[in-house]
């Protein structure tokens, strides 16, 4: 990512936009309060900012690191009692105010999530499992494999079930 980004802010921006609904949704799930939820997630954003360098691409996926990230600015927010804001202080960012749109915005991903929750905690184990590693986590199908100590057709196998079942919950045309 580091590579990709390097010191292009338009760069960066495609990867925040590609990601910042999701990590706003899981982020908001975890606290219930769209508030905590932002300053978190634009915390993260700041600290994945300050540290591409570090990024190495052979341990995980971006995305993958990034929630990492969230998860640990949200533990460490409840540790302290307050959100950090010293990665946005170190690169100059101020804080913004939300408003009561972008608290209702941020409000109604907790409700496609909490669907997606549901519909993935109804697979069996196995199958929430792989397509969590390959489609939340962006994690390639080798390297699913060998964490889950199965061969990567397993994991193909897995996640396609994963899928037909959802699309099946879902009411779409079981292929």
């Amino acid at each position: 990512m580091a590579a990709d980004v390097g010191g292009d802010p338009e760069a960066f921006g495609v990867f925040y936009r590609r990601h910042v609904e999701a990590l706003l949704a899981y982020l908001l799930r975890r606290t219930r309060r769209p508030e905590i939820a932002a300053d978190v997630c634009a915390e993260t954003f700041a600290h994945v900012l300050e540290r591409l360098d570090v990024f190495d691409p052979a341990r995980g996926a971006a995305r993958g690191w990034l929630f990492t990230i969230a998860r640990n600015q949200l533990i460490d927010a409840a540790r302290r009692g307050q959100v950090e804001d010293r990665h946005r202080r170190s690169l100059g960012i101020e804080p913004r105010d939300l408003t009561d749109r972008d608290l209702a915005s941020i409000g109604e991903l907790a409700t496609h999530g909490d669907a997606v929750e549901l519909l993935l905690a109804g697979l069996p184990d196995d199958q929430r499992e792989a397509l969590e590693a390959r489609v939340v986590q962006e994690r390639d199908y080798h390297e699913i494999a060998a964490s889950l100590a199965v061969s990567e057709s397993v994991v193909r196998k897995r996640v396609s079930r994963g899928l037909r079942s959802l699309r099946t919950q879902l009411g779409g045309e079981d292929r």
